[in-house]
């Protein structure tokens, strides 16, 4: 099942430039794509061999957008607690990646929206290209649609 939904939650080109980016850097190894906001979240994209239906799919990234959506909370204190005026903080928060004995879950913030990749196991290098990809597209979406 490979599904890419309409939604009212997301605009079609916002919608469609995080699929292509995802692809874009992470290729063959991507699993799935979502968008998701403090209320609501939309299933973007899904690879054909994972889920026997729409709903399946949907009840499994209900889940993970429930766990991933503590990051709202965490973005500004890991930002202060990160950064020093000195010079000797790490830098702002930007994007998390978490690894499974399978495979990997990116979670991207830009805001009050953010997107949920997940790969199989993969290497490491295009987790920033995919997340600095999708962080701009997320930044660049207009303030009605967040």
């Amino acid at each position: 099942m490979n599904t890419e939904t309409n939604s009212k939650t997301i605009s079609d080109d916002l919608g469609a430039g995080l699929v292509s980016a995802a692809r874009t850097s992470l290729g063959d190894t991507l699993r799935s794509v979502v968008y998701f906001t403090p209320s609501a979240f939309d299933v973007l994209y899904l690879r054909q061999d994972l889920y026997d239906s729409t709903d399946a799919a949907r009840t499994a990234k209900e889940r993970l957008v429930e766990l991933e959506r503590v990051g709202f909370a965490e973005v500004p204190v890991r930002t202060t607690i990160t950064h020093h005026e000195d010079g000797t903080g790490i830098g702002p928060y930007e994007f998390t990646v978490r690894f499974h004995t399978d495979g990997f879950v990116i979670r991207v913030l830009e805001g009050d929206v953010g997107s949920i990749l997940t790969t199989d196991s993969m290497d490491l290098n295009a987790f920033e290209d995919a997340a600095t990809a999708v962080r701009h597209l997320l930044a660049d979406e207009p303030s009605e649609q967040k």
